[in-house]
């Protein structure tokens, strides 16, 4: 019983085994009483029905480690998997939307709401690859950049040493005297999704990254020292009549984890730990949201020189839980977003205080004391096919030093799980998922199948289960995902050794993530994008 129920399932079960034994023995009383039969036959009798109560006691404690916890959850899925394949091939193609054909925001039903139209990156920037399994490369080498990132940022943060040790206001001689670190070299481009902001006085617009583990906005600037090719034209500064720069001495500056200071110019600096950096002037600035309103005096960084891994984008929306970051700038009390299909030509909104739709599974929202940006969830448990793994759940917990939790990411694709927990997820899926045939590894990927027979398949139910007993159960195309044209699919979970695990965005495709920041909730809703 130990390996099946933590400490108070195995009580309340072998409460319930002790109870059994006693209906049986009381029911059974009468008939032996009753019977006619002769001392020795009354005797092998009672023998015979003690044997079976025994048997039957030993047995229950392993049918109910087996019997499914999450019984009224659907055990299995379908996947499209033509229509999977069929978005391989769309999202190479040459016909991507022309900018001008892009519908920036979306109407807003409340006068204090507001929202940006979101899109995946392939509807704005055609990749640059001849095949799907290549494209696939780059997005999962991305994705481990990225990754690799977020646990830099939380590394830099050790036990009782927050990152308001690492501020530092600097005079320079010039603005090229921020220590920048080596980059990549790739130039495939980060951020999956992009949303359409306005920026300046008259407004222009430029197709930003969303990311919710970082917290400072930027985008790129004239002149240019050093610049990435994006899609829009560079934000030239001198266009606008509201662009205003930052004192050295502006709390906003002090609020940087890293500035510097130039003929009293504040001067910032992100690091985003895959080697993509940006540094330049900090800067307040109007951002507008359409029709449904814009917002004066905005710190939004105007960098001069950027490199690495942005490639596409004007620059970053910080949605992060810092002071800094867009919802916290615009006081918002709650924002939201639906991340369509990766490979689609379709979007969604980013929304800021409208109310979360009706049916949405709500978790608890954390935060970390070492590190304001993360949005961490109360998850206790997964479960594969109405299995709940058998996996402590204080793997999904944080601890009082900040180490360990689980974030929801928009920046990352592929789910992360601490080893044991993605063990126990691959091995279980496997089990259910018997009936499509294996397919080997893929890079990262180490469970595959090959589904080029098949038009649909029965892929096993993935739910998360929340604290407070709220179940979320992903689609079968948040589980398993294309990796080429031909029908090769993989489990799109992956494992970590670090102490972190990450929600990514593969898996909140087509759901409405909402996070409730006054009452520290997050929501999710599928298929209310």
């Amino acid at each position: 019983m130990k390996g099946c129920f933590p400490p108070l399932m195995q009580f309340k079960h072998s409460f319930l085994t002790f109870g059994l034994f006693l209906l049986l023995l009381f029911i059974s009383i009468p008939i032996f009483t009753s019977s006619h039969h002769n001392q020795t036959t009354m005797s092998s009798s009672f023998s015979n029905f003690l044997s079976f109560v025994i048997i039957s006691v030993s047995f229950l404690p392993n049918a109910l480690c087996r019997r499914p916890i999450t019984s009224s959850l659907p055990h299995s899925q379908i996947l499209h998997v033509s229509k999977s394949i069929q978005n391989t091939l769309q999202v190479l193609s040459p016909n991507i939307k022309s900018l001008q054909q892009q519908p920036l925001y979306s109407s807003s039903s409340s006068s204090s709401a507001f929202s940006i139209s979101i899109y995946p990156r392939s509807s704005l920037v055609k990749p640059q690859h001849t095949d799907y399994t290549s494209l696939t490369l780059s997005r999962l080498a991305r994705d481990s950049a990225r990754v690799s990132s977020l646990n830099a940022m939380l590394q830099l943060s050790p036990t009782n040493f927050t990152y308001s040790h690492l501020k530092s206001v600097r005079t320079m001689s010039g603005p090229e005297e921020f220590q920048t670190p080596l980059i990549s070299g790739s130039s495939q481009g980060s951020g999956e999704y992009f949303a359409g902001l306005g920026v300046g006085e008259p407004a222009k617009e430029f197709y930003m990254a969303i990311d919710t583990g970082s917290d400072i906005n930027w985008l790129q600037c004239e002149p240019c020292d050093e610049c990435y090719q994006q899609t829009d034209p560079i934000f030239d500064p001198s266009d606008s009549s509201t662009y205003n720069q930052l004192s050295c001495d502006s709390p906003v500056c002090s609020a940087l984890e890293l500035s510097g200071c130039y003929t009293d110019t504040c001067m910032y600096q992100v690091s985003y730990g895959d080697g993509s950096f940006t540094e330049g002037e900090l800067a307040t600035e109007t951002v507008s949201f359409g029709d449904s309103g814009s917002f004066p005096n905005v710190a939004i960084g105007c960098g001069h020189d950027n490199e690495g891994l942005f490639t596409g984008s004007a620059g970053l929306l910080g949605l992060g839980g810092g002071s800094l970051s867009l919802p916290s700038q615009v006081k918002a009390s709650s924002f939201s977003y639906c991340l369509v299909d990766r490979d689609s030509d379709s979007s969604s909104t980013l929304e800021f205080n409208s109310a979360g739709p009706s049916d949405s599974v709500f978790a608890p929202l954390l935060r970390n004391s070492r590190r304001d940006t993360f949005f961490y969830v109360g998850l206790e448990g997964i479960s594969v096919g109405g299995e709940i793994l058998q996996v402590p759940a204080s793997i999904f917990q944080m601890d009082d030093n900040g180490r360990g939790g689980i974030i929801v990411d928009s920046g990352t694709a592929v789910t992360r799980l601490q080893s044991s927990a993605y063990n126990a997820l691959r091995d279980t899926f496997v089990k259910y998922a018997q009936n499509l045939p294996s397919a080997g590894e893929f890079e990262l990927f180490d469970t595959c199948f090959d589904l080029s027979a098949m038009s649909t398949a029965n892929v096993p139910t993935v739910a998360f289960h929340f604290s407070g007993g709220r179940t979320l159960p992903l689609h079968a195309q948040n589980t398993v995902v294309p990796i080429d044209s031909s029908g090769k699919f993989c489990l799109a979970f992956a494992p970590t050794d670090e102490a972190m695990s990450i929600i990514g965005n593969v898996q909140q495709q087509g759901t409405r993530v909402s996070y409730d920041l006054t009452n520290n909730l997050v929501g999710f809703s599928r298929d209310k994008c």
